[in-house]
């Protein structure tokens, strides 16, 4: 089973950035895709980003945060990233990583098999 623990949340001001960090437990990590999904208060989860597992990195992002956010791995290090620029207070959420056992990646949340525990990041206005 692999543990993974996300880390680098916290408060930020609008236009400010953030880095998170997902790392694993097990150096079967470069197997899975990862993948990031937030959870805003009242409302359900939702898919941030993923990224495959090796070969070619594909990556993909919700449209809400294309063009903001960047995820990245390495796998030496067996942890996965998500870089947050020019956030937004609609960014606010605990935001989770999970691994994803096709190594493909995907945008349905019930497809990954491990999680982290989240971590909060706040975006104040």
């Amino acid at each position: 089973q692999v543990q993974l623990v996300e880390s680098g949340g916290g408060l930020v001001q609008a236009g400010g950035s953030l880095r998170l960090s997902c790392t694993a437990s097990d150096h079967t990590f470069s197997n899975y895709a990862m993948g990031w999904f937030r959870q805003a208060p009242g409302k359900e989860r939702d898919f941030v980003a993923y990224i495959s597992w090796s070969g070619g990195r594909s990556t993909r992002y919700a449209d809400s945060v294309k063009g903001r956010f960047t995820i990245s791995r390495d796998n030496a290090k067996m942890t996965a990233y998500l870089q947050m620029n020019s956030l937004k207070p609609e960014d606010t959420a605990v935001y989770y990583c999970a691994a994803e056992s096709s190594g493909l990646g995907s945008v349905r949340d019930y497809e990954y098999v491990y999680w982290g525990q989240g971590t909060q990041v706040t975006v104040s206005s």
